[in-house]
């Protein structure tokens, strides 16, 4: 017997789909080689959230796009733009209202965060914060998704900043590739190619 090993399909328009594999593999990494497609996903994603959502904005495209009007500001959004000085302090207020409730936090981007710290034992310290997100986060049903704009190498190595790899070397976590096609998004689970490994399609 031969078992089919080509992914699933699954189209997601309304990203129905793609919130449970988010909620079943906490947190969620995912990369994108272009940042207005990320930001066009994530835009999406916010959109049919209902649940309170905590947006770390560290490359500061989405918000920049909130503050300018091209992307309206929902009222179930609390936009975070830390910097150098007062990460401990936004983090500890972030880790404090994941504590209480349930929430959907994004933290935007990993690239932002190693742009921020120029050590790895600080990025790595970030790593561990976004970790004990996505634990506490558990308790009350609270996903964590984090982005990092990525690249692959002809080797089919993924070229992404110090901090993302070490955290994807921790093998706790979902990894995900996000590309559009002309008007289509795909993200594919990266981590599990193969049989039973599934693409979700929004159109």
């Amino acid at each position: 017997m031969v078992l089919d090993k080509s992914p699933k399909l699954v189209l997601d328009n309304n990203l129905k789909y793609i919130q449970n594999e988010f909620r079943q593999n906490n947190p969620s990494i995912v990369l994108c080689s272009d940042p207005f497609h990320k930001t066009e996903f994530l835009n999406r994603l916010i959109k049919v959230v209902e649940e309170p959502i905590i947006f770390v904005d560290l490359d500061l495209l989405y918000s920049g796009y909130v503050e300018s009007g091209m992307i309206p500001k929902k009222k179930n959004v609390i936009i975070f733009c830390p910097n150098k000085t007062d990460w401990k302090e936004k983090i500890s207020e972030i880790i404090t209202k994941v504590s209480e409730k349930k929430f959907l936090v994004v933290i935007d981007s990993f690239n932002g965060i190693y742009n921020m710290f120029d050590d790895l034992e600080s990025t790595i310290f970030v790593n561990s914060c976004i970790m004990l997100l996505s634990s506490i986060g558990k308790q009350v049903g609270t996903s964590v998704i984090v982005t990092a704009m990525a690249r692959k190498k002809e080797s089919d190595e993924w070229i992404l900043s110090p901090g993302g790899k070490q955290i994807i070397k921790s093998g706790k976590i979902g990894v995900y590739f996000l590309k559009k096609i002309e008007k289509t998004i795909t993200i594919s689970n990266i981590e599990k190619i193969g049989t039973g490994s599934k693409i979700f399609k929004i159109e």
